[in-house]
């Protein structure tokens, strides 16, 4: 009895940690009109509260990936989570933009922490295929749960303007910390403990079939990020949706990948898992035809703009379920590393592209589809060498 509850309340706090890191981003969103207006900010600058956030994750996760594989989970989880609240508390008490900026890049810095080891908790644990049934469960309820974020975040800047944002991401952080004292078990510590420096990366990238998971992972994760960071501003500013209605549309996209996540981990383990990310490909091209469609009509329609990336969103739930807790157990000794460049090369490209955006970006959703469609396009070719590949697919059949 006691054992069962002890991991159930392990569940929980992955869980939470899972939400801390959805919500960091998609909460505070619905906000950025109003911190346009208030900081009298351009485009450019308002995306670099999303790109300093990103930049700050960036050096933090490889330093976490070392330190978790050499000294444990747990320990590393409570620093950046303290680093976290005192993000936290700047963007919350701040008098400039400046002071904004810094705490969003220490709240990137302290969020890598259970960004990256959350899961890891789980594959300490339990065989492959438990462990793709559980990413999908705890991504569906995650997800389901940044679906909702900007909807909450839109009614919280409504009635609380953007500080209530901060103050509830605060919250949620001492909360987490909490429980992560209580209920994080100590992980066991290889006998063998390398030197922590960027030598211990070097293995990852020697590895052809791994970094080929690796760089799948990371073209597949880019274009919801595009979308995400771009669709405040072409929303609410130009195609003129209201804040009330703002965060349906955004949270729509993660409310069905949460939704399509929870259902598959029902399945995942019944089914030929090569024939399963075929299906995801097929997906992929769909995806890529319904975006090109609205990105050279140029349409000024969100309900068309949405339905248009919903395809690709409901094509990532098989592949990202399936490979990365694969590309996990590919170097078991070195999970804290490789779960550190998928994020790190997931979150540089993200912050690079939003960037490029927020520059180029012309009042309409034309130049933001287009690079969309490229990492689209991207990520199906690369899901193709994945499935080709034959140590990959060897590999998954014997786990």
């Amino acid at each position: 009895m006691k054992q069962s509850f002890a991991k159930g309340m392990v569940l929980v706090t992955v869980i939470l940690m899972d939400l801390l890191v959805g919500t960091e981003f998609d909460l505070f969103v619905p906000s950025f009109p109003e911190l346009q207006s208030q900081f009298n900010l351009s485009p450019f600058w308002v995306e670099a509260l999303l790109s300093v956030n990103f930049a700050g994750y960036c050096l933090s996760l490889f330093f976490v990936g070392g330190l978790a594989d050499r000294y444990g989970r747990k320990p590393i989880i409570l620093l950046g989570l303290m680093i976290f609240i005192i993000g936290s508390l700047l963007c919350l008490w701040a008098p400039s933009y400046e002071f904004l900026l810094s705490g969003r890049f220490f709240q990137g810095v302290g969020v890598a922490a259970p960004a990256i080891l959350s899961f890891l908790i789980i594959a300490d644990s339990y065989p492959l295929k438990k462990q793709q049934s559980l990413i999908a469960m705890l991504g569906g309820l995650m997800n389901a749960s940044v679906g909702a974020a900007p909807v909450i975040g839109s009614y919280i800047t409504l009635y609380f303007h953007w500080q209530g944002n901060f103050i509830t991401l605060l919250i949620l952080g001492l909360a987490t910390f909490v429980m992560t004292i209580l209920f994080i078990p100590t992980h066991k510590l290889p006998e063998h403990k390398e030197t922590l420096s960027l030598h211990g990366y070097i293995p990852l990238f020697q590895s052809m079939p791994l970094m080929l998971l690796i760089v799948h992972i990371v073209f597949m994760f880019v274009p919801y990020w595009i979308f995400v960071g771009m669709s405040p501003l072409l929303y609410m500013e130009d195609l003129r949706v209201s804040l009330s209605h703002f965060g349906y549309y955004q949270g729509a996209l993660a409310f069905v990948y949460g939704i399509g996540s929870i259902l598959f981990s029902l399945i995942v383990t019944r089914y030929d898992q090569k024939k399963m990310l075929y299906i995801s490909n097929q997906i992929f091209i769909a995806g890529f035809i319904s975006v090109a469609l609205v990105t050279f009509l140029d349409s000024a329609n969100p309900l068309f703009i949405t339905l248009a990336f919903l395809p690709f969103i409901l094509g990532q739930i098989i592949p990202s379920t399936i490979l990365y807790p694969l590309s996990l157990s590919f170097m078991p000794q070195a999970k804290g590393r490789i779960s550190a460049v998928i994020q790190g090369g997931r979150l540089i490209f993200s912050a690079l592209c939003l960037q490029l955006a927020g520059y180029f970006y012309e009042g309409s959703f034309r130049n933001i589809g287009i690079m969309i469609m490229g990492f689209i396009a991207l990520t199906i070719i690369t899901l193709f060498f994945v499935i080709k590949n034959r140590e990959l697919m060897e590999f998954s059949r014997e786990q």
